[in-house]
Parts: structure tokens; C-alpha cells; sequence
């Protein structure tokens, strides 16, 4: 890299350094309505941290402090360009994550950031092995770049939310199965959802778990199992949770709700095989059509094609 490119991106970030240092600087921040109230509030005790929704900890937490005012407002810029926040607050409640749909935004800030990153050292280094950098090309890499990040923090939010829904339709017909034993074997709907919490591990004991845990804490039992219902994205778990609200509001046996949920469940879950082998049969076409089938062709073709050339010589 030639002394002017260097003193060039040198400068660039001496001017990213100075218009962030003056554009957060005390005399042109907008002080924040909580800013504003808070010397009148000041005789209020502080909520315990206990009861305040914690935010996940990681590596980023200290720099995210130092760096809250950047990523609040780079957050809001990309919650204004890409939406979506009902959707992203919807897979977050699925995935029973404690992130909040800012905190997955700033996440997404800095996976942008990342991207721009990479991006741009790609750049760099093909233009540099092109001959002389060319900072066309490194910006449109830094572009992509950022692009790219943005994007595959969301798909992996939905990933991972797309797994854990695997392993919950896998779990919940031996759950349905445990509970229905439990109830049969004369214990309450309560005490059997704590059995069976206390007897397995999986996504679906966790979800039942949440749901005993607001029940200790004064809610009752079938709004607890509704909240489930509603935080959950896996139609057969929110199918089987009103189930047992409508057995527990109307007095069904709740046994036989429970073995056919399972058996709706099971059915469901090959009904999903079935499905995925169809796809699975239509994808092994390719390599079929495109790659087995030509050289077979090939093998058939080719000593017929060499005796011909053979005899017209």
C-alpha cells in the first residue's frame, strides 16, 4: 500500500474519530424524557436488580457500555430501513431468549460492523493483488460486506429458532405421553407438570418450567399455560397447551386430552417426515440429472464415438 493511501484511510479515521467525539459530545446529545424527570424522581427507592430483566452478558457488554449512544442510534437506523420489529420480538419470545428486540438490533449493529470489516480488508486485498488498490471496489466490499452481517445475524436468529422448534415437535409426544400418566396415576395438573419438569430435559420441560414458575409466583394455572401458548411459535406445543386450559376451565378428563394431543402430535410429526422426504427425493434429482446421468451417457457413447472416428480415417 502506497504512503498516500496510507495517510488517506488514516485521515478517514481521524474524521470518524472527531465527528463522533462532536456529535455525542454534552452540548449537541438530546437529553432523553428519563434525563429530564430524573431530579424530580430522585426520592424513589431503586427497584431491586433482582426483579429487572437482565440482559444476556457476552463479550461485548463493556465496549456496548462505552459505545451505548452509537449503537442506540445505529439500531434505530436499521430498525427504521429493514422493520420488522413484531416479527423479530415474535422469534425472540420463541427462542425464550431475554433479548430485547434493541438489544438484537444493536447485535445486528455489530455484526454490520464486522461485515464492514472483512469487507473491506477483502477488498484491499484483491485490489492489491490486482496491482494498485482500487477504493471503488473496497467500498462496494465494505457495503456488501455490512449488508451481509446485518442479514445473517437475522438468519441466524431464525435458525436457531427453526432448530429448536425440530427438537420441541420431536420432545413433546413423550411429554404428552408423561403427563397423561401422571394425571391418570391421580395427581394434579400442578404437581404433574412439576414431575415431568422434574423427570426430563429438553426445550419443551424449559417452556412448561417458565409456565410453573409464574404459577408459584400467583398466576394462575391456566393463564400461565395460555402465556406459553401465545410466547410459543410452535403451533402443535400451542395447540396442546389450550388444550389443557380448556380440560382445566370446562373439567374434561384431562388424561384422554392429553393421550390425543400426543397422538396429534405423532401425526403431525409424520405427516413433517413424509413432507421432508418428498423434498429430500426432488433435491437428489440433481445430482442425478446433472452429474450421474452425463457420464453415464458419457461411458455408453464414447468407445461407439472413438471406433467411428476410428473407421473414417
Amino acid at each position: 500500500m502506497s504512503a498516500t493511501m496510507q495517510g488517506g484511510l488514516l485521515g478517514l479515521v481521524l474524521a470518524i474519530g472527531l465527528g463522533l467525539v462532536i456529535r455525542y459530545s454534552p452540548p449537541l446529545r438530546r437529553p432523553r424524557l428519563a434525563d429530564r424527570l430524573a431530579p424530580y424522581l430522585s426520592d424513589t427507592p431503586r427497584p431491586s436488580r433482582l426483579l429487572a430483566p437482565g440482559s444476556a452478558a457476552g463479550p461485548y457488554s463493556a465496549a456496548g457500555q462505552l459505545l451505548r449512544p452509537v449503537l442506540a442510534d445505529a439500531a434505530r437506523a436499521i430498525e427504521r430501513i429493514v422493520g420488522g420489529s413484531r416479527s423479530v420480538r415474535r422469534r425472540l419470545a420463541g427462542m425464550g431468549s431475554r433479548l430485547t428486540v434493541e438489544e438484537f438490533r444493536a447485535e445486528q449493529v455489530i455484526w454490520g460492523f464486522g461485515g464492514v470489516l472483512a469487507g473491506v480488508m477483502l477488498g484491499l486485498a484483491l485490489s492489491a493483488s490486482r496491482g494498485p488498490v482500487n477504493p471503488i471496489a473496497a467500498i462496494l466490499c465494505a457495503f456488501s460486506g455490512g449488508i451481509a452481517g446485518i442479514v445473517g445475524r437475522d438468519w441466524l436468529l431464525t435458525s436457531q429458532l427453526r432448530r429448536r422448534e425440530e427438537r420441541m415437535l420431536a420432545e413433546l409426544p413423550v411429554v404428552a405421553e408423561l403427563l397423561a400418566l401422571a394425571v391418570t396415576a391421580g395427581e394434579t395438573a400442578p404437581a404433574a407438570l412439576a414431575r415431568v419438569c422434574a423427570a426430563s430435559q429438553g426445550e419443551v420441560a424449559r417452556e412448561l418450567q417458565a409456565a410453573l414458575t409464574e404459577t408459584r409466583a400467583g398466576t394462575p394455572i391456566a393463564l400461565a399455560l395460555t402465556s406459553a401458548s401465545e410466547r410459543t411459535t410452535l403451533a402443535p406445543l400451542a395447540r396442546f397447551l389450550d388444550g389443557i386450559v380448556i380440560a382445566l376451565e370446562r373439567g374434561t378428563p384431562i388424561g384422554d386430552v392429553l393421550r390425543a394431543q400426543a397422538a396429534d402430535v405423532r401425526e403431525a410429526g409424520k405427516r413433517a417426515l413424509l413432507a421432508s422426504g418428498g423434498r429430500r427425493e426432488i433435491a437428489m434429482m440433481v445430482p442425478v440429472v446433472f452429474l450421474i446421468l452425463p457420464v453415464t451417457v458419457l461411458f455408453a457413447l464414447y468407445p461407439g464415438l472413438v471406433n467411428i472416428s476410428m473407421l473414417t480415417r
